[in-house]
């Protein structure tokens, strides 16, 4: 298995939590790497003047550079020469597609299928398509398509509104989480290179380089297995029950894992309480098991003697009202291989 070099920044516990609900003690050298994985020219202005807060999770490390760049090539490729959508469900005013990965999402548009994308049905009127939301280039699942402007109004407002609830399904290489649920919040942004990184929620609404400012975000997490041993179930409802809270505010102290801990398999279910820009890969990283794959996170670059093509994310489910019907609909992606293989091992 070869890893990228990343230091991992930790959680300073919230008021209300204890401390040993934070993060599993045998993660916690890696935020004692070498200091020269932060940029100087990225962290001085801060330090300097205390005009824009410090994140508090790493750079991207330089190897993910190349990495990207050649995923980003091979998913090119696979684009110009996807065919078909698999279509989950479809009506006259919509369809739920399920996006592979490594394929780009605007390719699932000239790729849905003619009944899919007729619209009302009539041959001589066009349909109007539009992405309601969007998965990155390396994450599969579902995916909604709308067919006329006033229905993607609506439905981007959903999204956009946190009415829409969703799942993802994380296949993590890391140390294992002490709890089975929690709720981890944060601040988001970019950095002064443009790279998106975890700020402290006490930095929330401070100014950062771009003009852009650091937004709250949140995420329940699940822990479905860990090295074959756990039980995979339906997605939680989380109302009725209280979870430990993890309020991110800084960088915390660390101890050494073992190879064996630090290199567990780990499936976990996300929640997203809120929809930013790489959010459950961010959080993953912040708390010690950063998704397979997901170089940019620091996930590993190859396990088990093979190269990861992409990082194990998937999109799993999707809640919503109908727009136009009004009814609540809830659809369910078919599992990716590397969920059916961990889940077929589980005891």
């Amino acid at each position: 298995m070869t890893r990228l070099p990343l230091p991992l920044p930790l959680l300073s516990p919230h008021a209300a939590v204890p401390a040993r609900a934070l993060l599993p003690h045998a993660r916690r050298h890696l935020a004692a790497a070498p200091a020269e994985m932060s940029s100087p020219a990225e962290t001085a202005p801060a330090q300097a003047s205390g005009e824009y807060p410090s994140p508090v999770s790493p750079p991207y490390p330089a190897a993910s550079k190349d990495v990207e760049l050649r995923r980003a090539m091979t998913a090119s490729a696979r684009s110009a020469a996807f065919a078909a959508a698999d279509v989950v469900f479809e009506d006259e005013w919509l369809a739920v597609v399920d996006k592979p990965a490594g394929v780009y999402c605007d390719a699932l548009l000239s790729s849905l299928p003619r009944p899919a994308a007729s619209g009302s049905g009539d041959s001589a009127t066009k349909p109007n398509l539009h992405l309601a939301n969007r998965l990155d280039r390396d994450t599969s699942g579902l995916m909604v398509i709308t067919k006329c402007n006033k229905v993607a109004g609506k439905l981007v407002k959903a999204f956009t509104d946190h009415k829409v609830k969703k799942t993802y399904l994380a296949l993590c290489i890391g140390c294992p989480p002490t709890w089975e649920k929690i709720k981890i919040c944060s601040g988001h942004g970019r950095s002064k290179h443009g790279a998106w990184r975890v700020y402290a929620m006490s930095d929330v609404g401070r100014l950062l380089p771009g003009g852009s400012s650091v937004r709250d975000m949140s995420t329940k997490f699940e822990v479905l297995g860990i090295n074959g041993k756990g039980r995979f179930r339906d997605p939680y409802s989380f109302d009725t029950d209280e979870i430990e809270l993890i309020t991110v505010q800084g960088k915390g102290s660390d101890q050494t894992p073992s190879d064996d801990v630090k290199n567990s398999m780990i499936l976990v279910r996300a929640y997203p309480q809120s929809g930013r820009t790489h959010q459950i890969r961010l959080h993953c990283q912040y708390l010690g098991f950063p998704i397979r794959g997901d170089v940019k996170y620091g996930g590993v670059i190859e396990w088990n003697g093979v190269e990861c093509d992409g990082h194990a994310l998937h999109a799993e489910s999707l809640s919503f009202v109908h727009p136009v019907t009004g009814l609540p609909v809830t659809f369910r992606s078919p599992l990716p291989s590397w969920a059916n293989e961990f889940i077929s091992r589980m005891e």
